[in-house]
């Protein structure tokens, strides 16, 4: 047993189980940077471990009413043959590429972890406000379910390469598309992630791409990191969790990209952060105007009925005497 990769996957489950976040998002990453896992190897690994860390958080989110079970299967019905066709078109570029795949997949990792980051950073810092008529389920109309089936297409395709993406981008899609309140949001997520995952990771053992010995080191740390953080999701405030997670994926993006020997990184990894920060405080000045636009005539009612009152007084005919 590895006491680090044990006490990596304990924080990496007690994360997913408070936001639906940081199965690939954190662990692949980790297992290329700090242990050197090869890419694929850790890809392949992390999808397998997160499927049984996942059905875990699923059940317990499922057991606690935060899942809407309707979302998260016709999400599914999309995402199972996407995540296979990812996975299967990098086994095609593996065998085509041979050594020169390694660094394709890097970049292609960097760039779905930047991705991910900036879900997270604009979530956290100001999407949620922008939301109006959050739902605790969505009506299953045959639009909703087009949606739902072609959103988890794209985002089991992504996920199927690169491990990344089955908290953060399913849970942008959660709030900006369907409207769900933020405890569905983590539950749906965490429920159809579950499924979606054990889809990948099943591919990618068919295809030997799963260290056994190294999975099970991360799942003794991560199966009581979700339970505790399914326990914690209803009291405690996520919203500083995901900004300081968001830089955290940011810097993995920057970290991977670099070993894949791409200059252009930094640039990206420090601008995109600044740029949402920015149109954080643009659109949160805007409502905060809007805010006292709206209750500036409530406030000032009571005088306009008094100077509305004067006039009257002061129009009465003056006594000739």
């Amino acid at each position: 047993m590895d006491p680090l990769i044990v006490l990596f996957g304990l924080g990496v489950g007690i994360l997913i189980g408070m936001t639906g976040i940081g199965g690939g998002s954190l662990m692949t990453p980790l297992l290329i940077l700090v242990f050197g896992t090869k890419p694929l190897v850790a890809i392949g690994t992390d999808l397998a471990y997160g499927a049984l860390t996942k059905t875990l958080g699923g059940w317990r989110h499922f057991r606690k009413g935060t899942v809407d079970l309707g979302v998260a299967l016709w999400l599914s019905v999309g995402s199972a043959p996407g995540a296979v066709g990812g996975v299967v078109a990098i086994e095609a570029i593996q065998r085509h590429y041979g050594d020169e795949f390694q660094n394709f997949l890097l970049v292609a990792l960097g760039v779905a972890l930047f991705l991910v980051g900036a879900a997270v950073l604009l979530r956290a810092l100001f999407l949620q406000s922008l939301i109006a008529k959050e739902r605790h389920s969505v009506p299953m109309t045959t639009r909703t379910k087009v949606t739902a089936v072609s959103l988890g297409f794209v985002l089991g395709a992504i996920l199927g390469l690169t491990s990344v993406g089955s908290g953060a981008l399913i849970g942008l899609a959660l709030i900006l598309v369907f409207r769900l309140t933020p405890q569905r949001v983590v539950g749906t997520d965490v429920f159809q992630a579950a499924i979606l995952l054990w889809v990948a990771g099943l591919t990618h053992m068919f295809f030997g791409n799963v260290d056994y010995t190294l999975m099970a080191n991360i799942l003794i740390g991560s199966l009581p990191g979700v339970w505790v953080g399914t326990h914690l999701v209803t009291r405690v405030p996520t919203a500083g969790l995901r900004i300081t997670l968001g830089v955290v994926l940011f810097a993995s993006a920057f970290g991977v990209m670099q070993k894949a020997g791409a200059d252009y990184g930094l640039g990206v990894v420090i601008g995109v952060p600044l740029l949402l920060a920015a149109a954080s405080w643009v659109i949160h000045s805007r409502m905060s105007k809007r805010q006292i636009t709206a209750t500036a005539p409530a406030a000032a009612s009571p005088a306009l009925v008094t100077s509305a009152a004067a006039p009257t007084a002061s129009t009465q005919p003056e006594n000739p005497s």
